[in-house]
């Protein structure tokens, strides 16, 4: 049986939770989406709901009360949540950094980029790449995948 996707966001910038939710619509994926603001928001959220975890996670580095570092490295030091990808959102990109979070077990790592139709890529990408991996249907428009 197929499923939806359930993709979750943690970042505290309004502005950047409304271009994510528009691409998403944007790129017709059929999606359950939930957006969080801070890291104790989102530690609460995936400890409440152990039996629906997102099949996505989009984590800001920079989100308040629990960084996107300390909620990274808790998500995978537990065998429950363990398993969910990761993918990194950060405004700057430093590559010792990011290989500290691959290292720590991010999926992948986003720069967030200042345009709109590369956001799109970039969520487009990373959503098809772990939908594939974990053999998630979802009806969408291929246009950027070509």
């Amino acid at each position: 049986m197929d499923k939806i996707p359930y993709i979750l966001l943690a970042d505290d910038d309004p502005d950047d939770c409304m271009f994510f939710r528009e691409a998403l619509e944007a790129l017709s994926f059929l999606t359950t989406n939930i957006i969080v603001y801070d890291g104790e928001e989102l530690m609460q959220l995936l400890s409440k709901n152990t039996t629906k975890l997102p099949d996505v996670l989009f984590l800001d580095l920079n989100i308040p009360r629990k960084t996107g570092f300390q909620c990274l490295k808790e998500i995978k030091n537990d065998v429950g949540l363990s398993k969910i990808p990761v993918v990194i959102i950060s405004t700057s990109y430093d590559r010792s950094v990011a290989d500290g979070l691959y290292q720590n077990g991010a999926t992948y790592f986003i720069q967030k980029p200042v345009g709109f139709s590369q956001l799109l890529k970039l969520i487009s990408l990373a959503i098809e790449l772990v939908i594939q991996k974990n053999g998630i249907r979802t009806e969408k428009n291929n246009f950027l995948l070509q």
